[in-house]
C-alpha cells in the first residue's frame, strides 16, 4: 500500500490517485486544502473560488484523505487580498513554507504508523520529501521521488546563463536564487529515494550520474487530454498565422527568443498570443516586443477554448520538466514549435506534429514559423496528426507507470534494481 503526499494537486497527482485507487494500493493522501462542496463555493470569493476549484479529488474516497491546511489557507488569503508579495507573508505562507509544513507533517505521521502498517511506500513530490523519506527509511518503508523537472544543478546551470545572456529578463527567472538550504534539501530528497519517477528524457538526463548507476528510475510521460472536436469556424482570415505561447511569461519557458522570433519575422500575417501571469511588469514585455496580443491565464477548459482559435503552438523553453500545454495543445490540433528542454520530443513527428528547434535560437523559431505562414495549406493535415499523437499519449499510461514504480518500491528498497525503465 501506498502513502502519497502532495501539498496542492494537479491533473497528474490526480492521475497517479486514480492509478493507485483501481489497483488498490493507495493506502491515504496527505494535502493541504480539499475543495469544499458546491454549495460552500460558490458563497467565496471569485479569485479563492477559482483557486479552491483546482483542489478536487473526485472519486477517491474521502475518508483516504487528510488535509493539513493552515499554511495554505493564510497563502491563499495573502494571494486574494494582494498580500503574497509581503515579506512576511513569504516567510510564514509562500510555497516553500507550505511544502515543508506538510512534510513535517506526514513525516510525523509516518512515524506513528503501527508497528504491523501495510504501508510498503510513500510517494512524494521534489520539495516535499525530505523528512517524509527520513522518517519513512527510519520505518523501513520505500521511498518513491517523483521529479517533475530538471534537477536543481541543471535547472540553476541553465537559468543563470540565461541570466548572462539576457540580463534584462532576469527579474523573470523565478528560483534562480534558491537558498543553498533549499538546494541541500533536493540533494538529501534525491539521494534518499528508492526509485525516482521523472516525466521525460530530459529530466532523466539531468539526473546525476551516481543516481542513473545506483537508483531505479523510471521515466512515465504525462498524458493528454482527450482530443478536441475541430471548431467550425475558425478567427481570423485564413492567410493570419496565430501563434500561440502559453504559460508564465519567463525566460524560463523561452519567451524573450519569441519575441526576438518575432522582430526577426516582422509579418503582418504572422500574430502572437501570449497567456500567462506576468513575471514582471507589462511594461518590460511591451517593450521587449509591442506586438503581442495579451489574455489573462483561466480555467483549463477556457484554456482549451482559446487554443481552437490558434494555428500552432511555440514553446522555445529553456527548461522545464514535460509541459503538459504541449500536449494540450495537441489535443485541440495545434503542431508544435518546442526545444528538447520542453520535455516533449517524443511528441514530434517532424513536418507532421510540428518542429523541434534548438534550445536560444530565435533565427530557427523565426524560420519554422515563417514556413508554417507560407505553407498554411499544410495545417489541416498537421491539425490532424496533432490530434492523432494527443490520442496516443493518454493518462491511462502514466498512472500504470506511477503505480509499478510504487508497487515494486519495497521496504528493501526497489525490488527490481536500479536502472532505467
Amino acid at each position: 500500500m501506498v502513502l502519497l503526499s502532495h501539498p496542492t494537486g494537479n491533473v497528474f497527482v490526480r492521475a497517479a490517485l486514480g492509478g493507485l485507487l483501481a489497483a488498490g494500493r493507495l493506502h491515504t493522501f496527505y494535502t493541504t486544502i480539499v475543495a469544499p462542496p458546491e454549495a460552500v463555493l460558490r458563497w467565496l470569493p471569485r479569485g479563492l473560488r477559482r483557486q479552491l476549484t483546482r483542489r478536487r479529488y473526485d472519486g477517491v474516497p474521502r475518508q483516504l484523505v487528510r488535509t493539513w491546511p493552515w499554511r495554505e489557507s493564510v497563502r491563499l488569503t495573502a494571494s486574494v487580498l494582494g498580500l503574497s508579495r509581503a515579506d512576511g507573508a513569504r516567510r510564514s505562507a509562500g510555497v516553500d513554507a507550505v511544502y515543508g509544513s506538510l512534510d513535517r507533517h506526514v513525516a510525523a505521521r509516518v512515524r506513528r504508523l503501527p508497528p504491523d502498517t501495510v504501508v510498503t511506500a510513500v510517494y512524494c513530490y521534489e520539495d516535499g520529501a525530505d523528512r517524509t523519506f527520513l522518517s519513512a527509511r527510519d520505518r523501513g518503508i520505500g521511498c518513491v521521488y517523483d521529479l517533475p523537472i530538471a534537477y536543481w544543478q541543471t535547472t540553476q546551470r541553465l537559468l543563470h546563463e540565461e541570466a548572462d545572456r539576457l540580463p534584462a529578463w532576469r527579474r523573470t527567472l523565478h528560483g534562480i536564487d534558491d537558498s543553498e538550504e533549499k538546494l541541500e534539501r533536493k540533494d538529501r530528497e534525491l539521494q534518499n529515494a528508492d526509485t525516482v519517477v521523472v516525466p521525460s528524457q530530459f529530466v532523466l538526463q539531468s539526473l546525476p550520474a551516481e543516481i542513473l548507476a545506483g537508483t531505479r528510475c523510471v521515466m512515465a510521460p504525462f498524458g493528454s487530454p482527450p482530443p478536441q472536436p475541430e471548431p467550425p469556424t475558425r478567427r481570423g482570415a485564413p492567410t493570419s498565422l496565430r501563434v500561440l505561447f502559453a504559460g508564465a511569461m519567463t525566460q524560463r519557458k523561452g519567451l524573450a527568443d519569441l519575441f526576438a522570433a518575432m522582430r526577426m519575422l516582422n509579418r503582418s500575417d504572422v500574430e502572437l498570443v501570449v497567456m500567462g501571469p506576468l513575471m514582471a511588469p507589462m511594461e518590460f514585455y511591451r517593450r521587449e516586443y509591442a506586438g503581442f496580443i495579451y489574455e489573462l491565464p483561466r480555467p483549463h477548459a477556457e484554456v482549451l477554448e482559446l487554443m481552437q482559435t490558434c494555428d500552432v503552438l511555440a514553446l522555445p523553453a529553456i527548461v522545464e520538466g514535460r509541459a503538459l500545454v504541449q500536449q494540450e495543445a495537441l489535443a485541440c490540433g495545434l503542431p508544435l514549435v518546442v526545444t528538447q528542454n520542453a520535455g516533449g520530443e517524443d511528441l514530434i513527428d517532424e513536418g507532421r506534429t510540428g518542429f523541434l528547434i534548438p534550445i536560444r535560437a530565435p533565427e530557427e523559431l523565426a524560420r519554422r514559423i515563417a514556413w508554417l505562414a507560407d505553407h498554411r495549406s499544410a495545417l489541416p493535415e498537421m491539425r490532424i496528426a496533432a490530434r492523432r499523437k494527443a490520442a496516443e499519449t493518454g493518462w491511462h499510461d502514466y498512472a500504470a507507470r506511477v503505480c509499478d514504480a510504487a508497487e515494486t518500491t519495497g521496504p528493501a528498497g526497489p525490488l527490481s534494481g536500479s536502472g532505467v525503465s
